[in-house]
């Protein structure tokens, strides 16, 4: 049991680890379509699809970042009593608050699975059996959602983003599950310090 949760660990960290050091370099693209916003507005006709894309991109940049700032540490805690605790307590703690956020993200993912079922055209109550008819050809597209913006993209890309995101967090935050039950029980984790 030890060595399929040191392998589950392994492995979803560094997956996390890769897509976050990849979707960090997207503030680069989120710059380069504000600027172009405020160029065209200044010297062109105003684009009308830069704002709702910035948005898409800070989406994507958040979500798919998220599971690397919990692997890294960087999230938003309250250190006011953590701090000064000892390793075992913030591990015992850890492990509790940990539960909450994964019944948490149970819940936005089976929501986001379900919008992502609406985006393509899914008006019914069993999304996982859309999905399901998708990949064997049972069901197709229907009429897929778009913004109601000017520009009209359509939802189902950022959606889709916005549950991989949301997936990647909930495999992360089973694997910081792991780490607290390892440390509760005084194993050393790759890379940690006794």
């Amino acid at each position: 049991m030890h060595r399929l949760m040191h392998g589950f660990i392994r492995t979803v960290d560094g997956a996390n680890r890769r897509v976050g050091r990849i979707v960090m370099y997207g503030i680069f693209m989120l710059m380069g379509v504000l600027l172009w916003s405020s160029v065209s507005k200044t010297f062109f006709v105003p684009s009308l699809w830069t704002l709702e894309m910035a948005q898409f991109l800070m989406v994507g940049y958040y979500v798919l970042g998220g599971p690397y700032s919990i692997q890294m540490g960087s999230n938003v805690r309250m250190d006011l009593l953590y701090g000064g605790w000892s390793a075992r307590r913030k591990a015992w703690f850890d492990l509790i608050t940990v539960c909450f956020l994964i019944f948490y993200l149970c819940v936005l993912l089976y929501g986001g699975i379900s919008s992502t079922a609406y985006a393509l055209g899914y008006f019914g109550s069993e999304p996982f059996t859309f999905f399901g008819g998708l990949l064997t050809g049972a069901e197709g597209v229907g009429h897929a959602e778009r913004s109601s913006t000017a520009w009209r993209p359509y939802l189902w890309p950022i959606k889709a983003v916005m549950v991989l995101g949301l997936f990647l967090m909930l495999l992360q935050c089973l694997s910081e599950l792991f780490k607290d039950v390892l440390r509760l029980r005084g194993e050393t984790l790759d890379g940690e310090a006794t």
